[in-house]
């Protein structure tokens, strides 16, 4: 990889609460020279940064983080542990307790200006709690309303300092660097609460003579506080739930694997470990990297990498996945992908940058979070203002604490979480069924398709057929699998692996193939033994203008792969595939979501038509090359259609691109170059109905935590500003408006966490 070759890395963000502090990283980063792309997703603390190595270093991208008034760090100093460690139970603990204390102290203050408002302190009329509480608690009313106030003063300052400092420090250094954030508003409130009151402490008959009230709202500082931490900590629950299936999977890999080395069994440690190497894995240890088995035999259970509930077996040549659990055999195998390069490893990175990836739907938020903090200052200096005006007879205090109810009831956090937190929930929970979706985009784009069109070979069928007949001409028909087996053994068609297998079966020895070239949709070619081989389809045949048979074979519903030397036809082989179980049932329930199903495949027109006629389907294009499959996509697209491609991902890799979405067959190896937006990894057709009904209950779940975040504040700030009083007589207290921003946030990321119990039909 050359300097000039973009390069991707994915730094931890530290400092970050809200959508506008999201938007102020990412915007710091997008102005970085060399810097293509840059993406920073809240939920993950974390930026995804596409850039040029040869304009700018990982250091500056660091700086530019650090420059907007946070913190990074980069993937190498921070061990495999932490990378994909989110924050865990002991870090919340201390937001736990300082939550409790901050509205413990807010309930003593509150407790205690009780007398300064109504009691016989204040020579006011006492009220019926004023009553209740002169009864049980006499000697708080016999206090002077000095000490109360001091009193007050100090536990406030205590709480500011102590449980609020980081607070306030974000909002400092918000401030240093020109930004505003959530933080902003919170300091905002609560300092202009805090000063108003310890005025009113101090010089109240420099009030009294202005013709203002000398209150205090020390509680409603303490409970503005105390209420933030406590959804601050609610929230950090609901991301780490969300994020526990990144977590789970991050945790599969064992740190050691026993190594035969020189004979001799080692244990070493992963990191070392080199393809080729024979690693011993034991009954019920995990299997640490990806290999091929050549002693024993054992069940593996695959669950928690492919979806599979049920244990499979694995012997000799069989190929076995890092991460998966051995039950109850010894197996030596040949490790063949190590650390990035393993599935394991391409699963991480590809739930990783999902959720690093951002859907359509938020960009609206991300427009809206980038001046809403502005906007909501201005719109408390215009409430204090107006209640200032209007209201001649104290409205300079009460104009205030609406004010301050304003400033603090506003929640930019749920605009920034309304989108990336159902993505994250909905990423991790397809991967736990053996779903891989790319991102944010590619979930939409699968919620909203209309046409579900499907390949033959390898997503309705099994992708094993097996060679019925052969059909020799002019030549033996051990010679005729012999040469063509020759020839298939440097393919990767189902077709080729049949022809392969039956040759084995046989004993049929097969000599090496120069020379060989794969021809998309028709066939391959090359030179066996000096003579020039075809196999393939009729296509081929009309390519290589080569006479197909005198007579037509009547094989209905079979493949027929036709081979050719030195330019004759020399014989034609009969193949079988076999129906997936559950496709008929996966084609009913598409249907019953409403979707138009049809299937596209190069295969025969008799073989298509028994596939499709057992499936269920009608709509059948049959004998097609690659550009075939995809001016077909177009055409349904041309018709307004929004069309769902589900193939292997290798010859349909043109089809996958094309469509609206793509949801490609995943078999284990090579995740990462598939071009669709999904990948299946068990290749089930059930598998199929389940990506996108998750797609479309994960879009819901989207459009109703962005709806319920602009809606919140839509309704929650103007009542905050006190529109209700002239009708109702309804303003809210500071402390009550608290509590509704931290339950905006948390009811985004309770609703999102509904996915988690998401279950196939």
């Amino acid at each position: 990889m050359t300097e000039t070759t973009p390069q991707t890395v994915t730094l931890d963000v530290e400092g970050m609460t809200c959508a506008a502090c999201q938007v102020h990283v990412e915007k710091a980063l997008r102005e970085t020279d060399g810097v293509a792309e840059a993406s920073v997703n809240l939920m993950t603390h974390s930026a995804r940064v596409v850039y040029q190595p040869a304009v700018t270093k990982l250091d500056s991208l660091v700086e530019a983080v650090r420059d907007a008034g946070y913190d990074a760090s980069l993937p190498a100093t921070r061990s495999q542990e932490q990378e994909h460690d989110h924050g865990g139970p002991e870090q919340e603990r201390p937001l736990r307790f300082k939550a409790i204390a901050a509205i413990g102290g807010g309930v003593a203050t509150m407790l205690l200006s009780m007398p300064l408002m109504h009691g016989p302190i204040m020579h006011g009329v006492p009220n019926t709690l004023d009553r209740l509480l002169m009864q049980a608690l006499p000697a708080l009313y016999r206090i002077p309303a000095p000490i109360l106030e001091y009193t007050m003063l100090a536990i406030t300052l205590l709480g500011m300092f102590w449980a609020g400092g980081a607070i306030y420090k974000r909002a400092w250094q918000a401030m240093l660097h020109r930004a505003t954030n959530m933080n902003t508003l919170v300091a905002l409130g609560t300092g202009a609460a805090f000063a108003y009151s310890t005025a009113a402490t101090f010089f109240p008959g420099f009030f009294r003579q202005h013709g203002l009230n000398p209150d205090v709202y020390y509680d409603s500082v303490l409970l503005i506080l105390g209420f933030l931490l406590l959804g601050n900590w609610l929230d950090a629950r609901a991301k780490r739930r969300t994020l526990d299936a990144l977590h789970a999977f991050a945790k599969l890999q064992p740190q050691s694997a026993h190594v035969l080395r020189d004979g001799v069994e080692v244990e070493a440690p992963i990191a070392s470990l080199i393809p080729s190497e024979i690693v011993v894995v034991r009954p019920g240890e995990r299997i640490p990297v990806d290999g091929i088995v050549v002693s024993g035999t054992s069940s593996v259970d695959e669950s928690l990498i492919t979806g599979e509930s049920v244990p499979v077996a694995r012997r000799v040549g069989d190929r076995i996945i890092g991460g998966s659990l051995n039950y109850d055999g010894a197996l030596e195998y040949r490790a063949t992908s190590i650390g990035a390069d393993s599935v394991l490893g391409q699963m991480l990175r590809l739930m990783q940058e999902a959720q690093s990836s951002k859907a359509l739907m938020q960009q609206l938020a991300d427009r809206v979070s980038g001046i809403f903090v502005p906007v909501v200052l201005a719109l408390a200096a215009i409430t204090f203002a107006v209640w200032a005006l209007a209201d001649h007879s104290g409205g300079m205090s009460r104009g205030f604490a609406v004010a301050v109810a304003v400033l603090v009831i506003a929640c930019p956090c749920a605009m920034g979480l309304a989108v990336p937190a159902a993505l994250t929930v909905s990423i991790g929970r397809a991967a736990q069924l053996g779903i891989l979706f790319k991102g944010g985009e590619s979930v939409e784009r699968l919620a909203r398709v209309d046409t579900v069109v499907l390949d033959k070979t390898g997503t309705l069928t099994e992708g094993q057929p097996r060679i019925t007949s052969i059909h020799a001409i002019g030549i033996g028909e051990t010679d005729l699998i012999a040469l063509g087996a020759s020839l298939e053994q440097r393919s990767e068609h189902p077709l080729a692996r049949a022809v392969m297998d039956y040759a084995t079966t046989r004993g049929i020895t097969t000599a090496p193939a120069n020379s060989v070239q794969a021809i998309p949709g028709k066939g391959v070619t090359g030179s066996v033994n000096g003579r020039t081989i075809a196999a393939g389809n009729r296509a081929l045949l009309d390519e290589l203008h080569i006479a197909p048979p005198v007579e037509a074979p009547s094989l209905p519903g079979a493949t027929l792969l036709y081979i050719a030397v030195d330019g004759h036809l020399a014989g034609y082989l009969a193949a079988e595939d076999t129906l997936r179980p559950g496709a008929v049932d996966s084609v009913r329930a598409l249907r019953r979501m409403g979707l138009r199903v049809a299937m596209l495949t190069g295969d025969s027109r008799a073989a298509a038509d028994q596939i499709a006629q057992a499936a269920g389907i009608d709509d059948v294009h049959a004998e097609l090359l690659p550009e075939d499959k995809l001016a077909r996509i177009r055409a349904l697209q041309a018709d307004g259609r929004s069309v769902a491609m589900v193939g292997d991902g290798i010859n349909d890799a043109a089809s996958l691109a094309q469509a609206d979405a793509g949801l490609a067959i995943g078999t284990g190896a090579d995740l990462a170059r598939e071009a669709g937006d999904a990948i299946l990894l068990r290749g089930d057709p059930a598998q199929i109905v389940t990506a996108l009904t998750l797609a479309r209950h994960t879009l819901g779940v989207m459009r109703q935590n962005l709806g319920w975040a602009l809606g919140y504040n839509l309704l929650g700030i103007p009542i905050a500003a006190g529109v209700l009083y002239p009708f109702t007589g309804l303003l809210l207290n500071p402390a009550v408006a608290s509590a509704a921003m931290a339950l905006s946030s948390v009811s985004v990321l309770a609703n999102s966490l509904r996915l988690k119990r998401f279950t196939p039909r």
